[in-house]
């Protein structure tokens, strides 16, 4: 099994959009090109590999300039193939519909350069017992997927996951929410220092503990702000505490009232979580994943205002439950806790560029105070 996840494009449907799609492919830098006819491969670069998958029980007469030629049937016709055409690597087309089909899975796992599998049922099950079968295999698992909901599973069974994903790429866009699918992540943003100016005890508001269905890092947590263009790094509760036990899927995030950075480059309000909705994880360096909530506790609390400036002088402000064991990351993976913030210390934060409407990015004049 590989680490690196491969994302293989499926042009045979794409219609008139055909080569709108491949060219946002080829500056996403999807790894195949998956075509039925070898014309369709002309004239691609070498940055892709080209993917001949022609239809079942037809062999074409010509590979033209296909890297890998991906072919259903029996082993002995595809070494005849192979030693016809020595520059080009086959591989085996798999459905697996029964028991029986599931063996040829697990074969083709094992010795095939390439092993394309469709899976018929909805279940992922047989799929975590090809990837346990191969594991130690050199070849490559290539998993059809309808679509990047079902990528993002593919590429998670047994937390190894399918070495790649082969999607239908049928609009402009599929190619690059493919590519995103396979990273696991949203990218990386930009995280500063910011100096804390002032703290001050608020008294009572409500505030939300988001809880995530994933485990959070030590150096991990979620943005929470007053403002739209400037957040906190809040930490989870990974860090043990002499009172409870650690909670590593939750942040203590803030006043109902934040904002928190979400999926799809939106902001949105701690307190328009719920089950189901997605958020953005980030650590200290700044990577960054998406996450699904699993519940929103909002509670009424004491609060704390902390207001920071960046160096630009740019400010902002958090707001929190007033108790020590809410805590914010700093320089350095350092974990502060809220309530011994003092003028002059430094925590890491983000700021946002563009102004928000209903959570969108937007150019326009907004001011926030």
């Amino acid at each position: 099994m590989s680490s690196e996840k491969l994302c293989w494009l499926d042009i045979r449907s794409a219609g008139k959009a055909r080569q709108a799609i491949v060219e946002e492919a080829l500056h996403q830098r999807i790894d195949g090109i998956v075509a039925a006819d070898p014309a369709d491969l002309e004239g691609l670069p070498p940055t892709v590999t080209k993917v001949l998958m022609p239809p079942a029980g037809k062999q074409p007469a010509s590979y033209g300039s296909a890297g890998v030629v991906i072919l259903a049937g029996d082993a002995s016709a595809r070494a005849r193939a192979a030693e016809a055409a020595p520059d080009v690597e086959f591989g085996r087309l798999v459905e697996i519909t029964d028991a029986e089909s599931l063996d040829a899975a697990i074969e083709a796992a094992r010795i095939e350069r390439w092993s394309v599998l469709e899976f018929r049922d909805p279940t992922k099950i047989p799929l975590e017992i090809v990837i346990a079968a191969a594991a130690d295999a050199d070849g490559a698992i290539i998993t059809m997927a309808k679509n990047t909901e079902e990528a993002a599973v593919i590429f998670g069974c047994l937390q190894l996951g399918s070495d790649g994903v082969l999607m239908p790429g049928r609009s402009v866009g599929d190619a690059t929410a493919l590519k995103a699918t396979a990273t696991g992540g949203t990218g990386e943003l930009l995280l500063v220092e910011l100096e804390v100016t002032a703290v001050a005890h608020i008294g009572m508001g409500e505030r939300a503990c988001v809880d995530t269905c994933s485990y959070l890092g030590k150096d991990e947590g979620i943005l929470v702000g007053s403002h739209s263009k400037g957040m906190i790094l809040c930490v989870s509760e990974t860090h043990p505490l002499p009172y409870m036990p650690t909670r590593p899927f939750r942040v203590n995030a803030g006043a109902i009232h934040s904002y928190t950075l979400a999926d799809e480059g939106r902001t949105r309000y701690l307190s328009e979580l719920r089950a189901g909705s997605k958020v953005m994880a980030v650590d200290t360096k700044g990577r960054t994943r998406t996450v699904a909530v699993g519940r929103v506790k909002i509670e009424t609390r004491p609060l704390i205002s902390i207001d920071a400036v960046a160096a630009g002088g740019q400010e902002v402000n958090l707001i929190l439950q007033d108790d020590w064991h809410v805590r914010v990351l700093g320089p350095g993976d350092a974990v502060l806790n809220s309530t011994e913030l003092r003028p002059g210390d430094r925590v890491l934060g983000h700021l946002p560029t563009a102004d928000r409407h209903v959570g969108y990015p937007i150019d326009e004049f907004c001011h926030e105070q």
